[in-house]
C-alpha cells in the first residue's frame, strides 16, 4: 500500500514539473494513466523514495515473523431466554495454535449492553485463556438479540469475531 502512494506521489511531483505529459485512457474497462516528462528526475527524491521502501519492507517483515494463529472453543454462545437487567457471562476460550505469543490487543462490542474483558498477559504457543463476554439487557430489548464482538490481535487475519446469542422476556 505504502509502494502504491510513494509511487503515486513520484508520479505527482513529475507531473508539477513543466515539460511533462499525461495521458490516462481507459482500455477493456481497466484505466490506465502514464506520465512523462523532459525534466531529470531529482536523484536525492528517488533515494528517499527506496530507502522508505525498504523501511516498510523491513517492519511489514517484522510484523509477519510476529504473527500467531489463534483457534476458539466456539464462536458462538446462545444464552437461550433471559430477563431484562440479568447479567448473563459466558467464556469463550482461546488456545494459541501458532509459534510467536498470541497479544490481543482488543476486545470490543457491537453494544453497551455487552462487556468483553480480554486477557492481559500474551498466551504461549500451544497454551490457552479466556475472553469473558457478559451481556446485560437493557430495558426495552427484547425477543432475539445477537451481539458480536470483535477481537483484534497479531494473527492474520488481524480481526476475529465472535457472538453471543439470547432471547430476552420481560
Amino acid at each position: 500500500m505504502k509502494k502504491v502512494f510513494l509511487s503515486l506521489c513520484v508520479v505527482a511531483a513529475i507531473s508539477a514539473c513543466g515539460g511533462s505529459e499525461n495521458s490516462i485512457d481507459a482500455i477493456n474497462g481497466e484505466v490506465q494513466s502514464s506520465v512523462s516528462s523532459d525534466e531529470p528526475v531529482d536523484e536525492k527524491m528517488l533515494a528517499e523514495i527506496k530507502a522508505m521502501e525498504k523501511e516498510e519492507e523491513k517492519r511489514l517483515k517484522e510484523l509477519e515473523q510476529s504473527m500467531t494463529t489463534l483457534k476458539y472453543d466456539k464462536l458462538t454462545h446462545d444464552f437461550g431466554k433471559v430477563k431484562q437487567g440479568s447479567e448473563n457471562t459466558t467464556q469463550f476460550r482461546v488456545t494459541n495454535t501458532g509459534t510467536k505469543p498470541l497479544i490481543i490487543d482488543d476486545v470490543s462490542a457491537s453494544c453497551g449492553c455487552t462487556l468483553p474483558k480480554k486477557p492481559e498477559k500474551p498466551i504461549a504457543p500451544g497454551q490457552s485463556d479466556v475472553i469473558e463476554v457478559t451481556f446485560k439487557p437493557k430495558p426495552g430489548q427484547a425477543n432475539e438479540i445477537i451481539k458480536t464482538v470483535t477481537v483484534t490481535a497479531n494473527t492474520d487475519p488481524k480481526v476475529s469475531k465472535i457472538e453471543i446469542k439470547a432471547f430476552v422476556i420481560e
